[in-house]
């Protein structure tokens, strides 16, 4: 067998193990998201964090999070 069965655990564990593994992908969906969404200064800065998130999925959806975030701005 590939994988090793999971040890038992109790409820309050299995939760807190299931929201640290979809943190991430749903950081990354909204950056996704809202990057797609907002205007940026540039059409290439707006293309460039839409890459971040996609193709470095943790670090480009949190880089996007601390500073480009604040970058866009909603589309009038």
């Amino acid at each position: 067998m590939i994988w090793a069965p999971l040890p038992p655990m109790s409820s309050g564990q299995l939760v807190l193990i299931s929201i640290l593994a979809f943190l991430p992908i749903v950081l990354n969906l909204w950056a996704i998201w809202h990057s797609f969404k907002r205007e940026f200064p540039t059409p290439a800065e707006k293309m460039a964090w839409f890459g971040a998130a996609v193709f470095i999925p943790v670090l480009g959806g949190l880089a996007y999070l601390l500073f480009g975030r604040k970058r866009g701005k909603k589309p009038l």
